[in-house]
């Protein structure tokens, strides 16, 4: 460093400069000549709240080999900065960070830094290019997990398809705190085109053989063109049902009878002073939750008519759904969820025996929970949460590759 300046606004100006050194000629080796200086302005690190811009003095070298196609080169230090760069490689890892860690938006950073957005994002996207062209990063994953995630809200013939299917790892591994305890630390791993089958077949089919292989198991919502990829792709992997929506079709089953039996009575959808309108948040908390008001106010509503049984068997048979993931053990919890599929297909209520129905068909899915440990899909959950974030940070995207390359970052499937 040679000099320091601030100008008028604050912003930090530092100048620097290599030490003297013998060079050779990249071409042909043989040592090249000073020629003077060429002074190249790099955006570096802010400090201390400041922008800093970085003056590199770079030093010009001459080939004295007649032969060699090389006449004249510059000065390159990649330690410092890439060649033609905007932004320091120290500016560039502190982008990054403040994205993946600060939650950060490009306008923020390219303020803080004293430039463009375009600036900004042109000189990170090469970085996140290459770690997300890493194949390295899918190793490790033996259990996977699949969604679909939205990504914009406009006209498709404007901004192109609206849905995507997003991989999330959830490979258990131990606890740093306690190492006898495993913990899932869901990382997003790609988001695809689609919200399909195929879409998610075809993800699967370009991993390869040996990433398929070691995937032991796949937690999906209930959906058949994941389940159906799943079953062409990873033959070997145990599929298993998310818990969450298994009890969520439960409680849209009972809101179904509620609102059936609500015009059978009065004719009409439920208003603020009919009885079963007034419990129907009720009706999806945990029976064990209820305090003694709310239990008084549900026997209340159902006693208020005798149409109200339906409801209430309705109501008996999504705490049984519930019940089946809040027993003391897992063998516990399978043996619920048997009687389950044993009882509601011949329950005379249509929305049960329909329930009934659906659970039968995602059998082994439905049951695969208890003889994984409880695998799930929420942490492909909390990553979707974590997009969602990051998509209103950014106040929407309008690209797609750049928002799969932020999203990546964001949720921990870039090795950075």
């Amino acid at each position: 460093m040679t000099a320091v300046a601030r100008d008028e606004d604050g912003a930090l100006s530092v100048v620097v400069e290599s030490e003297p050194a013998v060079m050779g000629c990249p071409s042909c080796g043989v040592v090249a000549h000073g020629h003077g200086r060429l002074e190249v302005r790099l955006v570096d690190a802010p400090s201390a709240g400041r922008p800093v811009t970085v003056v590199w003095r770079k030093r010009r070298w001459v080939c004295p080999e007649p032969a060699c196609p090389r006449v004249s080169f510059i000065e390159q230090d990649e330690r410092v900065a890439r060649p033609r760069a905007l932004l320091t490689v120290r500016a560039c890892r502190w982008a990054i960070e403040q994205i993946r860690r600060e939650h950060a938006s490009i306008h923020g950073l390219a303020r803080q830094l004293g430039t463009t957005w375009d600036t900004v994002w042109a000189s990170i996207r090469p970085l996140l290019e290459d770690a997300a062209a890493d194949e390295s990063r899918f190793d490790g994953v033996s259990t996977l997990g699949v969604d679909e995630h939205v990504w914009h809200h406009v006209s498709p013939v404007r901004r192109g398809p609206k849905e995507l299917t997003g991989m999330v790892d959830l490979t258990r591994a131990p606890d740093p705190k306690n190492p006898d305890k495993l913990v899932v630390k869901a990382r997003l791993l790609d988001l695809v085109v689609g919200r399909s089958g195929p879409a998610y077949a075809a993800w699967l089919c370009d991993r390869g053989e040996a990433f398929r292989a070691r995937v032991e198991v796949a937690t999906l919502d209930p959906f058949r063109g994941y389940k159906n990829a799943i079953d062409d792709q990873l033959a070997d992997a145990v599929a298993v049902l998310d818990a969450f929506h298994v009890v969520k079709l439960a409680g849209h089953a009972l809101d179904e009878v509620r609102r059936r039996v609500q015009q059978q009575i009065h004719g009409h959808r439920g208003r603020r002073n009919d009885p079963l309108y007034r419990i129907r948040n009720i009706l999806h908390a945990g029976a064990e939750h209820l305090s003694e008001r709310q239990q008084a106010r549900l026997a209340a509503a159902i006693a208020a008519d005798e149409w109200h049984d339906e409801v209430w068997v309705a109501y008996q048979c999504a705490q049984q759904v519930r019940s089946a993931y809040h027993q003391a053990s897992h063998a516990a919890g399978r043996a619920v969820a048997e009687k389950i599929l044993a009882s509601f297909a011949s329950c005379p209520i249509p929305e049960i025996a329909r329930l009934g129905r659906t659970l039968a068909q995602w059998r082994e899915a439905f049951l695969a929970y208890f003889t994984t440990g409880g695998a799930n899909n929420g942490g492909t959950e909390a990553i979707n949460g974590l997009i969602e974030l990051h998509r209103r940070v950014a106040r929407g995207f309008r690209n797609l590759e750049n928002y799969r390359l932020r999203m990546l970052l964001i949720a921990g499937g870039l090795n950075l």
